[in-house]
């Protein structure tokens, strides 16, 4: 049983709620606040005053001292601040862009709408003052506030602001019935000025910035949400609103009055101001939105209109250069456009223009005048000396033109190349537009393969002698540019190979540049495509080192006829050399073999001597001589003239002529007949067996030309026929020891209709042969596909060489099916299965 005598607590004495007094504190903390007010703070004792908002707290009564701190606010506001701000916004009536008065100026506007917006920051800054007094005053009140999770004293006092004097509304004002709220006065005397400080009238940016911030530090309710601000709610989406109709007009009046190169400086312009705006007048949150609003109305809405304007639009600004205009649109189409869609299509279709402008423009020149003859390479060697310039002849026409589209098309890629790099910033998009436009446009002209490289030729042969490695390094890199934007890579070999061959073989170039250019097409184009050019190089090499040891094997026999004629020997590796350099072209006339010339005694027994030096360490190898690529030096005897006693002509003359072989061959016919003999075409042809055609050629190049014309031809006419007599020139004179005569077949010149279209069915023979290896190695690996896969992966894999046709593939599937490299699948024609 538990004992009676345990001890009770204590009862503590219950405490009077109101023991403090409410009442007495209420009016304490009352007087306080007029004092605040009425910017009587200093005389105030803030530790009574805070004990007094204490005490009331801790009786339980803080939220009855809350409504109170409320409705004296609420009654201050109507009593001391509302009349002052009618009267205030009364009046400032011109400020008032609500109601758009036609007699203010915007002088007046700007005058009275500054003198409303310190009025209302002066009650602002008032009342925040107050309101942070008071809220330092009842700092425990705010504790309890927090919490029990309930707006806070400050937050609620200062929302009162936001209550009762910006959604004050005013009537009557200038006899309108309509209420006018000052929110909605505040937001459109800011708005206001900010087009006058568009315009370029002079603003307070501060002022502005003040009543723009008062809006940051208001919020649509008292809980203080962040997305709730004034400024957020309200005020920005009004000022967007209202810039998108500035913008919008005036971008309609610069398209009116103003040209494309003013419309871009005067956007970027705004874009900057517009930015500075947001520190100085408004809000850095707004910056991103109010930018938006510029690219929408400014660039993206008449964009199209001003790059189309004539004389200032996009093709005005890439015909004259105009690069800062260029990067200003780049700029601002960067903004709206991550991809550049707009720039990008403009740049191709005008690239694609130019590119078929260079095409007319050299359609409709004409090359025949003499001007042309610096353009038109070595159109005919040995024309130097003369006296005056002459026209050109229709081969030499072609060459220039030639020279002149690739000149044209690279400065064409150096013009926007200065663009990509001072206007568009390398940008990658733009570059790859480019690159795909000037490829285009070069691989619709049907001689691109061609012309290229006759230009690499032209530039090799007479364009390097003498210049610098950077020159060089410059003609090295076009080369490369040209080459890759080549699309029929098999047809540019089959032109340069012949060109290298000549380049070669008349010592026209300098080997180490020929080279460095031919490694970097196999770092572009890989090895398959140079494999051929290399042994070219090897067989040069191999050739220097077998003449010299040729010589030093005649030296050693001690044989002097052989020593008085030197044989410098190329010995060429058939499939290395194109198929015109190694006189394996088609016969024409029944014509006999290139191979079959006849070459005079001492050059068959020079012949016969190196044929058995060569054959001393190689057994089985079989050569062939070329004489329509080689060359000679003579040294040619011109007695005096009887009967002359003064002239050149009055004594001995000795020259050195450098000449075709078939020439020398021609020439030494002659040392056997007397002065007043001659010899006609049909005996000379017999007597060398010449094929007709390059006899031709030989003799028109040492009868035709004054300055060339060893041969006398009767008639003198300026072309050979079969009919024509040729005797020694005895009254041959030249100021030149040294000569050298036209070598016609070393020329490189652009091909004629049907020479193309021989080169054309030779190519495209070479390509059905590469289009069916490709096939077997395919199935060869894949045993079985279809053949739409069989087609993709075809022209996937000869893509680097050319772009193979369908119908092409398709015929050569089918000739490989004849041949039975494969079969057709059985339920599915359309299918193919690999046979070993």
């Amino acid at each position: 049983m538990a004992s009676r005598n345990r001890p009770r607590p204590i009862r503590r004495p219950l405490i009077n709620k109101d023991a403090g007094g409410f009442d007495q504190c209420w009016a304490t903390l009352q007087s306080a606040m007029t004092d605040i007010h009425n910017k009587n703070a200093s005389k105030l004792s803030f530790e009574n005053l805070y004990r007094a908002s204490y005490k009331i707290t801790l009786v339980k009564r803080g939220e009855e001292l809350f409504e109170k701190v409320k409705e004296f606010e609420t009654e201050w506001f109507h009593k001391h601040i509302i009349p002052g701000v009618d009267e205030l916004v009364r009046n400032n009536l011109p400020s008032i862009a609500l109601i758009q008065l036609a007699t203010s100026s915007s002088h007046e506007r700007r005058e009275a709408g500054e003198r409303l917006l310190r009025g209302i920051r002066k009650i602002w800054e008032d009342h925040n003052t107050s309101m942070n007094l008071i809220a330092d005053m009842l700092m425990y009140l705010e504790r309890s506030c927090v919490e029990t999770k309930q707006a806070s004293v400050y937050a609620t006092t200062i929302g009162l602001f936001r209550d009762h004097i910006l959604k004050y509304g005013l009537k009557d004002v200038d006899g309108s019935d309509q209420p006018f709220i000052i929110m909605d006065v505040v937001i459109a005397v800011v708005l206001d000025l900010i087009n006058m400080d568009r315009d370029g009238d002079i603003v307070d940016r501060n002022l502005l910035r003040d009543i723009t911030g008062m809006l940051e530090q208001l919020y649509e309710t008292d809980e203080e949400k962040e997305n709730e601000k004034l400024y957020t709610t309200i005020f920005e989406p009004r000022f967007l609103a209202a810039s998108e109709v500035f913008y919008k007009a005036e971008c309609e009046k610069l398209l009116r009055e103003s040209d494309a190169g003013s419309w871009l400086r005067h956007t970027r312009r705004r874009l900057l101001e517009e930015e500075e705006r947001c520190v100085t007048s408004v809000s850095n949150s707004t910056k991103d939105n109010i930018a938006a609003v510029l690219e929408k109305e400014l660039i993206l809405a008449k964009m199209d209109e001003f790059l189309a304007m004539e004389g200032s639009g996009l093709k005005a600004m890439v015909d004259n250069d105009r690069e800062e205009d260029l990067g200003i649109l780049y700029q601002l189409i960067s903004r709206i456009d991550k991809s550049k869609n707009t720039l990008k299509t403009s740049l191709m279709g005008r690239v694609m223009e130019l590119g078929l402008e260079i095409e007319q423009t050299l359609k409709n020149t004409d090359f025949s005048a003499p001007a042309a003859a610096g353009a038109a390479g070595e159109g005919e060697e040995g024309a130097e000396g003369a006296d005056k310039p002459k026209a050109l002849s229709p081969v030499a026409q072609q060459t220039a033109a030639a020279i002149k589209w690739v000149d044209d098309v690279l400065k064409l890629k150096g013009k926007f190349d200065s663009m990509l790099e001072n206007c568009f910033s390398n940008d990658l998009i733009i570059q790859s537009a480019i690159t795909k436009s000037f490829a285009d446009f070069i691989n619709m002209f049907d001689r691109g393969a061609e012309f290229v490289s006759l230009f690499i030729d032209d530039s090799l042969k007479r364009g390097l002698k003498g210049k610098s490695d950077e020159d060089a390094e410059v003609v090295l890199q076009k080369a490369i540019i040209l080459v890759r934007y080549l699309s029929d890579r098999d047809l540019f070999e089959r032109y340069y190979q012949k060109h290298l061959g000549r380049r070669l073989l008349h010592n026209k170039s300098e080997i180490h540049i020929e080279k460095e250019l031919v490694r970097r097409m196999r770092a572009e184009l890989g090895n398959h495509f140079t494999a051929k050019f290399e042994g070219m190089f090897k067989d040069m090499e191999l050739s220097k080192d077998l003449s010299t040891n040729y010589k030093d094997h005649i030296r050693n026999l001690g044989d002097d006829d052989r020593k008085s004629t030197e044989l410098a020997i190329h010995v060429l590796t058939t499939n290395f050399w194109p198929t015109d350099v190694m006189g394996r072209g088609v016969l024409q006339d029944g014509d006999a073999s290139r191979s079959d010339c006849i070459f005079p005694p001492s050059i068959k027994r020079l012949q016969e001597s190196f044929y058995k030096f060569y054959c001393q360490d190689r057994s089985g190898r079989v050569l062939t001589w070329v004489p329509s690529t080689g060359s000679a030096d003579i040294k040619c005897f011109f007695p005096k003239v009887p009967g002359k006693e003064s002239g050149p002509l009055s004594k001995d003359r000795r020259y050195e002529l450098n000449v075709s072989t078939y020439g020398m061959i021609v020439l030494m016919l002659f040392n056997d007949l007397a002065n007043d003999e001659s010899l006609s075409f049909e005996e000379i042809q017999l007597k060398t067996n010449i094929p007709i055609p390059d006899l031709t050629k030989t003799l028109t190049s040492l009868s035709v030309p004054p300055k060339f014309r060893v041969l006398a031809k009767e008639p003198l006419t300026k072309s050979v026929k079969p009919t024509d007599k040729f005797s020694f020139n005895a009254q041959f004179v030249s100021k030149q020891i040294k000569i050298r005569v036209p070598v016609i077949s070393s020329t490189s010149r652009v091909e004629g209709t049907e020479e193309r279209k021989e080169t054309e069915r030779k190519n495209d023979q070479t390509r059905a042969h590469v289009v069916d290896a490709a096939i077997v190695r395919i199935m060869k690996q894949r045993k079985e596909l279809s053949h739409t896969q069989l087609t993709t992966e075809v022209i996937s894999q000869l893509s680097g060489r050319f772009k193979p046709e369908i119908s092409l593939i398709k015929k050569r599937i089918e000739d490989l099916l004849a041949r039975e490299y494969l079969e057709r699948m059985e339920g599915d024609t359309a299918a193919y299965r690999y046979l070993a």
